[in-house]
C-alpha cells in the first residue's frame, strides 16, 4: 500500500505540471491586457500602467513570462492578485469556507438521495415506480443547476424566507447551523441534479449485480431479498459509488462556481468568476490549480478507499 500511494504521488508530479502551463497558456489567450481594468479602476495614466506591465512581468513575451513565472513557482511565490495586491493563496484561503461546505453538502444530498433511488428502482425493474423514477432522474440531468438554484432561491429565500436571500455568514461568526443556512439551497440545487446521476447509475450497476450468478445462488438458499439486496448485491455496487464520488467532487466545485454568483456568496466559485472576467492572471491560475491538485489527490485517496473494501483489487 505504501509504494502504491508514493507511486501515485510522484506520478501527479508530471500531472501537475501539465495543468500549470495549459492554465498558464490558456489564461494568456483570454484577449485583452489585464492592467487595462486595474487602469480604468484607477485612472491611471500610460507611463503608470507601462510601470505596472514591467511590475507583473507582462512587458515581456509569453515565453519568458513562462519561465519567470515557474522560476517563482518553485520558491515558493504564487504571485499577488493585480486587484487586491494580496497573495492568490491568501485570497483562496479567505474564501475557501462557503465552497467547502457547498461542496460537502451537495455531495451528501447527491449520494442520499440518488443511492436509494437507484436501489428502489433496480429492485422494483420494469413497474410504473421504476419508469417513474428513471424518467424523473433523466429531467434533472437535463436541468442544469443554476435552474434549480433560481427556482430554490424565489420559493425557500424570497417567498417563504425560510434561508437568508443571499450572501454568507462564517461559522466563526454564526456557528456550522447557521452558516449552513446561507449553503444549503446553492448544495440541494448541486445535489438535485448529482442526485441523477447516481441513482441512474445505481439502477444500472445493481441490476447487473442481481442478475449475476452469485445472487441467484443466495436466493437459491432462500435468503431473503432484503439481505440478498442489502449484503450481497450492495457491497458490489458500493466500489463503483467510489469512483464515482471524485467525479462528483469536481463537478460541484465547478457547480458551486455557478451558484455562488446566482447566491451571491463570496467563495472560491465566485473569486475564480471575478478573476476570470477581470484577467486576474496569477489568482485564476492559482485557483485553477489548487482545484486540479484537489482532484488528483482525493482519487488518490480513493483508490486507498478502493482497495480496502474490495481486498481483491490490485493496486499497481
Amino acid at each position: 500500500m505504501l509504494k502504491f500511494i508514493i507511486k501515485r504521488l510522484l506520478s501527479a508530479i508530471p500531472v501537475l505540471l501539465v495543468i500549470l502551463i495549459l492554465v498558464f497558456s490558456l489564461m494568456r489567450m483570454i484577449p485583452g491586457n489585464p492592467m487595462y481594468s486595474i487602469q480604468a479602476d484607477a485612472n491611471m495614466t500610460e507611463e503608470e500602467l507601462e510601470m505596472l506591465q514591467e511590475k507583473y512581468g507582462l512587458n515581456g513575451s509569453i515565453v519568458d513570462q513562462f519561465f519567470a513565472y515557474m522560476k517563482r513557482v518553485v520558491q515558493g511565490d504564487w504571485g499577488t492578485s493585480y486587484f487586491n495586491g494580496k497573495p492568490v493563496f491568501e485570497n483562496i484561503f479567505d474564501r475557501m469556507e462557503p465552497t467547502i461546505l457547498i461542496t460537502i453538502v451537495a455531495t451528501l444530498i447527491a449520494l442520499i438521495l440518488g443511492v436509494p433511488i437507484g436501489i428502489y428502482a433496480a429492485t422494483h425493474h420494469n413497474s410504473k415506480l421504476d419508469y417513474i423514477l428513471s424518467s424523473t432522474s433523466m429531467l434533472f440531468t437535463i436541468v442544469p443547476s443554476f435552474c434549480f438554484g433560481v427556482g430554490l432561491l424565489y420559493l425557500f429565500a424570497f417567498k417563504l424566507q425560510w434561508f437568508p436571500l443571499y450572501g454568507y455568514e462564517y461559522i466563526e461568526k454564526v456557528g456550522l447551523w447557521g452558516s449552513l443556512r446561507y449553503t444549503f439551497l446553492p448544495s440541494l440545487a448541486i445535489g438535485l441534479s448529482g442526485m441523477a446521476g447516481y441513482a441512474r447509475h445505481t439502477r444500472s450497476q445493481m441490476l447487473d449485480v442481481l442478475n449475476s450468478d452469485y445472487i441467484r445462488t443466495a436466493r437459491a438458499k432462500g435468503l431473503a431479498d432484503r439481505r440478498v439486496y442489502y449484503r450481497h448485491a450492495l457491497r458490489n455496487v458500493m466500489s463503483f459509488m467510489i469512483t464515482m464520488v471524485s467525479g462528483t467532487i469536481t463537478v460541484n466545485l465547478g457547480g458551486a462556481t455557478v451558484l455562488e454568483k446566482v447566491f451571491n456568496i463570496q467563495g472560491v466559485g465566485l473569486l475564480s468568476y471575478s478573476s476570470l472576467f477581470g484577467k486576474d492572471y496569477p489568482q485564476e491560475q492559482a485557483i485553477l490549480f489548487f482545484f486540479a491538485t484537489i482532484f488528483v489527490f482525493v482519487n488518490i485517496l480513493l483508490d486507498i478507499v478502493y482497495k480496502l473494501l474490495d481486498p481483491r483489487v490490485e493496486l499497481d
